[in-house]
C-alpha cells in the first residue's frame, strides 16, 4: 500500500539547519558588502512587489541589495560599538526595524537619494491598504473601465462576468445580455481600508491604487565613518 503524502514526516532538525545556513550566509554576505562598498543605505518599501524589487536590482547591477531577516542584517553590521563591523556602523542599527533592507553602493549618496525620491511604480492595490481615491461605477450598462472612460470609448462588461461582480458586492443584473446597475455603486471611498472584494473589482476595472516606492531612511559612508539620517537632512 503506497504511503500517504499527508503522513510524510518532516524532520525539524533539517529545516532548522537550512534556516541557520541561510542566516549565516546572509550574515557573511552583508559583512562582505560592507567591506567592498563605500556607502550603505537603509531603505523601507511601500506596497512591496517582488517584480519591481527585481527591476531595482537589475538597474543597480553594480551595487548590492538585501531585503529580509532584519535581525540578521543588524547583527552583521553590529548593534553596539563593541559589535560593529566598521567604525560607527552601529549607528545604522536604530533604522533596521520593520520592513526594511540594506543597499550597498559606490554611487554618490546625492544621486541615490534623488533617484529613489522620484521613483514610483503604480500597481493594483492589495487588501489591507487604504484607497487613494473614491471610485464609483455609474448606473446603467456597466462598462469594462467602470465609467473611467466615455461610453463611446469603452466596451460593455461581458455578460459572463455578471455573476462574478455580483459575488464581489455589486448589485448588478442582466438585461438583454448586458450587465446593468440600477443606481450608482461606490466600490470604495478615499481613505477606506480595502478588502479582497474591493481590490478584485478595482483590478477588473483597471483602477490602480498602489505605488511601489523605496524610501531611504539613512546611510553610512566609510570615508567619513558617519551615519546620515535622511529626515534630518530634509529638515
Amino acid at each position: 500500500m503506497p504511503k500517504s503524502k499527508r503522513a510524510k514526516v518532516v524532520h525539524l532538525s533539517k529545516t532548522e539547519k537550512k534556516g541557520k545556513e541561510l542566516s549565516l550566509k546572509l550574515f557573511a554576505n552583508v559583512q562582505e558588502a560592507a567591506d567592498n562598498f563605500k556607502h550603505i543605505f537603509v531603505f523601507s518599501v511601500e506596497n512591496m512587489r517582488n517584480s519591481y524589487l527585481k527591476n531595482v536590482r537589475a538597474e543597480f547591477a553594480d551595487s548590492r541589495l538585501f531585503f529580509g531577516k532584519t535581525k540578521v542584517m543588524a547583527k552583521a553590521l553590529g548593534q553596539t560599538r563593541a559589535e560593529e563591523h566598521l567604525t560607527n556602523l552601529s549607528g545604522l542599527s536604530p533604522f533596521l526595524v520593520g520592513n526594511v533592507g540594506l543597499f550597498f553602493t559606490n554611487r554618490e549618496p546625492k544621486d541615490i537619494i534623488e533617484h529613489f525620491a522620484a521613483y514610483a511604480q503604480t500597481d493594483f492595490a492589495r487588501a489591507g491598504i487604504p484607497a487613494t481615491h473614491t471610485f464609483t461605477v455609474p448606473a446603467g450598462v456597466v462598462h469594462s473601465r467602470g465609467g473611467e472612460l466615455a461610453a463611446d470609448d469603452d466596451v460593455p462588461l461581458p455578460h459572463s462576468l455578471e455573476v462574478t461582480v455580483r459575488k464581489w458586492g455589486m448589485p448588478t443584473r442582466l438585461d438583454t445580455g448586458k450587465v446593468v446597475l440600477n443606481e450608482d455603486y461606490t466600490v470604495c471611498k478615499e481613505g477606506q481600508i480595502l478588502n479582497s472584494h474591493q481590490t478584485a473589482l478595482l483590478k477588473m476595472f483597471g483602477v490602480a491604487m498602489a505605488d511601489f516606492k523605496i524610501d531611504i531612511k539613512a546611510y553610512y559612508s566609510s570615508a567619513t565613518e558617519s551615519v546620515t539620517e535622511i529626515g534630518a537632512m530634509e529638515e
